[in-house]
């Protein structure tokens, strides 16, 4: 079964929430007065309102590019985790957060202010307010990824019996012995698949795999990109499942784990079977597009149909 590929999206810019600290003590740092550039809510502001912080794209510029500029520029911000939160629509949403680390200085003919969320909320218009609520959807968390070792087989063998994973994955490690078999070769350097733990707050939730698609010829042919970069990925802890982190962890881990590996890679790849709604909701609002879909030979018979997504990694993520 095939599909034509969906046209590549080009947003016109970026807007950013900038957060700091967490439940009742967290505020924001807005704007006074209407955004300096077009942005999607620069529609008839009165001078008390506030704005998050937007800017149009500059020719040729990468989204990620084009934030990290936007905060340098306007809000003064010169060193912050940001992450994309919804790069599905014409503009691209992300946020930021602030740690002391973080160097904030006042952005050049900006004034600026931090705010708590019900003052946020009365100074800030229904369209705009609205993006903050998406962008504080997703929890203030302390991320991190580590290679997998056969100590974490315990958890990758419980994690994909969780019902939340074992519908949608393979049965790579059914148990102890299957797991072995399965991603032992890996952990020996006799497959180029690199296998991650992801750790939420240091503890492991889930687990990822990057691999070069044209090292897998068979699986090549099927997706016809051999020159991208494939990546799996599953949250196993039941206690982080639809809590938002897994649109804010992929991110993290094609930003700082995938892209400084695959220097010349044009794209990442992805490919859910094409019942599995929230994962391809979590690839959309990441920009990657849906293209191809295909029949994908399982382990122990049958096929499963999954949809090829894809990433333009020159035009979301840039150069490193």
């Amino acid at each position: 079964m095939t599909h034509g590929p969906s046209a590549v999206p080009s947003a016109l810019g970026s807007c950013v929430v900038v957060r700091r600290g967490d439940g009742a003590a967290r505020e924001y740092l807005l704007r006074d007065g209407p955004p300096a550039e077009p942005g999607p809510t620069a529609v008839g502001r009165s001078a008390r309102c506030c704005e998050i912080w937007s800017s149009a794209r500059e020719p040729g510029e990468a989204l990620l590019a084009g934030v990290r500029r936007l905060l340098r520029e306007q809000a003064g911000i010169a060193d912050a985790d940001v992450w994309a939160v919804d790069l599905s629509g014409s503009w691209g949403l992300f946020a930021c957060e602030v740690t002391d680390a973080s160097v904030v200085q006042q952005g050049s003919g900006t004034s600026t202010a931090w705010l708590a969320a019900d003052e946020s909320a009365r100074r800030l218009s229904a369209d705009t307010a609205a993006l903050l609520a998406q962008a504080d959807r997703i929890p203030g968390v302390t991320l991190a990824f580590r290679p997998m070792t056969r100590a974490d087989f315990p958890d990758v063998v419980a994690w994909q019996k969780e019902p939340h994973v074992a519908r949608w994955w393979v049965d790579e490690a059914t148990d102890a012995a299957a797991a072995e078999r399965h991603y032992g070769p890996a952990l020996d350097g006799d497959d180029a698949t690199r296998l991650w733990i992801v750790e939420v707050n240091r503890r492991s939730v889930g687990f990822l795999q990057d691999y070069r698609i044209g090292d897998h010829p068979e699986y090549a042919l099927l997706t016809r990109t051999p020159e991208a970069v494939g990546v799996d990925y599953a949250i196993g802890h039941p206690g982080w499942v639809g809590r938002g982190i897994g649109t804010r962890m992929l991110w993290t881990f094609l930003r700082d784990v995938v892209r400084p590996h695959y220097l010349d890679a044009p794209a990442y790849f992805a490919a859910p079977d094409h019942r599995n709604r929230a994962s391809l909701r979590v690839l959309d609002k990441l920009g990657f597009v849906q293209g191809l879909w295909f029949d994908e030979p399982q382990p122990h018979g049958g096929v499963a149909t999954v949809v090829g997504c894809s990433l333009d990694v020159r035009t979301v993520l840039g150069r490193l």
